[in-house]
């Protein structure tokens, strides 16, 4: 194991999991965290953070033989239990039990992080067990507090939410580390400009290792998407067979439904054709997809979750997104192609993306709004979009906290500032749709918001027609 990690990325964001790791550790009572989320999304720096402020330990697993992995363990130790790691150690029953007890003996109280603990499972399969006694036994009696940590979100989920685990209710904290807001997208890459910020989005999603790696391009977006991702040489460019070989197990199977759906295939029956198996067959698959945020199931306003008949699959990382729609099909002319090609492969696919991902951020935003920003003192449910067959669609639908009004968002993007008779226009043909023919929408108080990325300098909302216009500024402030 090792406890010497190098971060370079300034620490961003996670305040709320920060807070509450602290507190726990704080208390010297002892406990479990259980934390996973994929890989690149931030797990090794929150610990580290919480490491340096409670003088806490750090340590990783090695893809090793078991005997190496306890070796390497014990020496970690043995940096905040001195003599601790000049012993051998038969098995993790032995090893763990001497901790604890050094641990007691010192008053020690940790945190003590086990970072990438599936790589010692799949040396160790007992170990679960071995850990469910130490954290019921000696980790208890010596107050220690104890993370297990993971980037294989199918075992560590299993851990915290699988009844037939060992480790099943016995966390005092559990829960998954998500993308980061991109509301800190500006300060993560240095970025001026609320457009600027949405299009960096579209590719790099809320995963602070893409950020790292695209700092150093500045507001060169174009160089940074050619360099990273299309040059064949470049660390991204095939990050998604990557995310699926590194889990455990590896899900590399997997490849051909984001193959189908990152081609266009986006209902049940449409992936199951593409890659030629009975839709009945495909459950399983699209869900552990979803569990690793490589996927999303998209379902109308409205719909309850287990009406997946109008169900919709769509990439669900942005960067996967972008992958999927520039390298994936494009691999054998990417191999030979010049810079000038690659960054017109960019240009031609770069709006759709930038659309699809400003109204994710759209939709997100609406619960977040406040009440004089998002036409009237009403605040909102999570938003959806709402189709039905060959009918009017509409990119954000939400209904009021208290049942009372229906939203209803038109999304547009513009590389310039829109105008006044643009937004009343825009606001004519939302109205003109009506409402969607559901129960739900009848009724209700109406309140129409159009979504642009900017408005032209001096434009007040009461010089528009819709009752609300929202700005990316508006959006990335409430997302943080």
């Amino acid at each position: 194991m090792r406890s010497d990690i190098i971060v370079r990325m300034k620490f961003l964001d996670r305040e709320p999991e920060l807070s509450r790791l602290l507190s726990l550790s704080r208390r010297h009572q002892g406990g479990l965290v259980i934390l996973w989320g994929r890989r690149r999304i931030g797990k090794t720096r929150l610990l580290l953070e919480w490491v340096r402020r409670s003088r806490g330990l750090y340590t990783v697993a090695d893809q090793s033989s078991a005997a190496i992995q306890r070796r390497y363990f014990a020496e970690s130790v043995g940096s905040v239990l001195p003599g601790f790691g000049e012993a051998a150690y038969a098995d993790w029953r032995t090893l763990l039990s001497a901790l604890a007890r050094q641990a007691r003996q010192q008053n020690w109280h940790g945190p003590l992080v086990i970072d990438e603990l599936p790589y010692l499972v799949a040396t160790s399969p007992e170990l679960p067990s071995v850990l469910q006694r130490f954290i019921d036994h000696e980790a208890r009696e010596a107050q220690l507090c104890v993370a297990l940590a993971g980037s294989s979100q199918h075992m560590m989920q299993g851990f915290q939410l699988d009844r037939s685990s060992p480790l099943f209710g016995r966390a005092t904290e559990a829960f998954e580390l998500l993308p980061l807001p991109a509301g800190h997208l500006a300060r993560g890459l240095g970025l001026q400009g609320d457009a600027s910020c949405v299009e960096a989005w579209a590719v790099w999603g809320g995963v602070p290792r893409y950020w790292e790696l695209a700092a150093p391009f500045g507001r060169e977006l174009a160089a940074a998407v050619d360099g990273l991702m299309l040059d064949p040489a470049g660390p991204l460019h095939a990050e998604p067979d990557r995310l699926l070989v590194e889990e455990v197990p590896p899900a590399t199977a997997l490849r051909p439904l984001l193959d189908a759906v990152g081609a266009g295939a986006h209902r049940l029956s449409e992936i199951a054709g593409r890659i030629g198996v009975p839709a009945t067959g495909l459950g399983r698959q699209l869900q552990r997809l979803q569990e690793l945020g490589l996927l999303r199931r998209e379902q109308p306003f409205g719909t309850t979750e287990r009406g997946g008949k109008r169900s919709l699959y769509k990439i669900g990382d942005p960067l996967v997104r972008t992958w999927f729609r520039l390298v994936a099909p494009q691999r054998s002319a990417l191999a030979v192609a010049g810079t000038a090609a690659r960054r017109a492969l960019w240009v031609r696919h770069r709006a759709a993306l930038v659309v699809e991902a400003w109204e994710e951020l759209c939709r997100g935003a609406v619960p977040h709004l406040s009440p004089d920003e998002n036409g009237g003192s009403t605040t909102w449910q999570p938003a959806r979009r709402y189709w039905q067959g060959k009918g009017p669609e509409w990119d954000v639908v939400s209904l009021s906290v208290d049942g009372s009004s229906l939203l209803l968002g038109e999304v547009k993007w513009s590389d310039r500032p829109v105008g006044r008779r643009e937004l009343e226009q825009i606001g004519r043909e939302l109205a003109a749709k009506g409402v969607p023919d559901e129960a739900w929408a009848r009724g209700k108080s109406l309140c129409h918001v159009v979504f642009v990325p900017q408005v032209e300098r001096g434009l007040r909302r009461r010089d528009t027609a819709p009752n609300a216009v929202v700005t990316a500024k508006q959006v990335l402030r409430v997302l943080r």
